[in-house]
C-alpha cells in the first residue's frame, strides 16, 4: 500500500497501482472496508495511527466482477465499500472487526476476506469470468518485459478487436492499456530507483532514453528520480480512508 523512504523522515508514499485495493480498518471500535481503486500516480502522506489494517490487492481479472463496478469510475478514488455492496459491506466489516483478536488476528481476517471474495465471484455468470479472463490475460500480456508488445498485437493473439479489448480493459481494469503499460513502467523504475543509476534503469526499462524516463517518472510521482532518490519530496497529505 505504501512506502517509506528513510530520507524522508516519516513521509509514506502510496505508490501509483493499477490494481485496486480493498482495505480493511479498525475505527472507533468497529471495523470498516474501503475500496481504493487505481492510482494513476503517487500520493505523500503524513503517517496515521491506525490500529489494525489489512489491505488486499485484486488481480485485473478479478476486480470487476468482485466489485460490481467498471473500475474506470473508481480510477484515483477511495470509497465505502458499502457503496458497491451494500450492507453486506458493514456486516463483513463488523465480522472482522469481531476477528481482532490475539497475535494472528491478521491472518484470520485475510482469510475471511478471501472467503468472501470467493463466494462473490462464485456468484459471477460464465460470460462475466470469461470477459475478466481475457482482462487478465491482456494485462499479463502488456506486463511481460520492457519491449511490451503493442495493443494491436496484443488484441490479435487474444482473437478480439482491438476496439473491443481497449473497452472491456478500461472497464476491467479502470485505465486504457498504453497508460496500464506506463504506469507498471514507472512501477519497475520505482523498484530500483534508489540502487540504480538513472541511465541503466531508462534502458533496462525499455525508454527511448534517460530524458524520456525522467518525464514520465516526474509526471507519475510528481518529483523526477533525482529528487526521489534523495527524499526531497513533496509536502505529505493526509490519508483519506478511515
Amino acid at each position: 500500500m505504501s512506502t517509506a523512504l528513510p530520507r524522508a523522515g516519516r513521509i509514506h508514499v502510496r505508490e501509483p497501482d493499477t490494481a485496486p485495493m480493498v482495505a480493511f480498518r479498525t475505527v472507533d471500535g468497529g471495523g470498516r472496508l474501503f475500496v481504493m481503486g487505481p492510482r494513476t500516480r503517487a500520493s505523500y502522506l503524513a503517517p496515521k495511527d491506525v490500529p489494525h489494517c489489512v489491505t488486499v490487492r485484486l488481480r485485473p481479472e478479478t476486480a470487476r466482477p468482485l466489485l460490481g463496478a467498471p473500475m474506470s469510475e473508481l480510477v484515483d478514488q477511495i470509497i465505502p465499500l458499502r457503496d458497491l455492496w451494500g450492507v453486506r459491506a458493514d456486516r463483513l466489516a463488523d465480522e472482522l472487526a469481531g476477528l481482532v483478536t490475539g497475535g494472528d488476528w491478521a491472518e484470520r481476517v485475510m482469510a475471511r476476506l478471501e472467503a468472501a471474495f470467493l463466494d462473490r465471484l462464485a456468484a459471477q455468470s460464465p460470460a462475466d469470468l470469461d470477459r475478466a479472463g481475457l482482462v487478465g490475460a491482456a494485462a499479463a500480456l502488456l506486463s511481460v518485459g520492457a519491449e511490451r508488445p503493442p495493443v494491436t498485437e496484443v488484441a490479435r493473439e487474444l482473437g478480439v478487436s482491438e476496439r473491443h479489448l481497449r473497452n472491456l480493459f478500461t472497464g476491467g481494469v479502470g485505465v486504457p492499456p498504453k497508460r496500464f503499460a506506463r504506469i507498471n513502467r514507472v512501477r519497475g523504475v520505482l523498484a530500483r530507483v534508489c540502487r540504480e543509476g538513472a541511465a541503466s534503469l531508462a534502458a533496462d526499462a525499455g525508454y527511448y532514453d534517460q530524458s524520456h524516463m525522467t518525464a514520465e517518472f516526474r509526471e507519475v510521482m510528481g518529483v523526477p528520480p533525482n529528487a526521489y532518490r534523495a527524499g526531497r519530496l513533496p509536502v505529505p497529505g493526509t490519508c483519506s480512508v478511515g
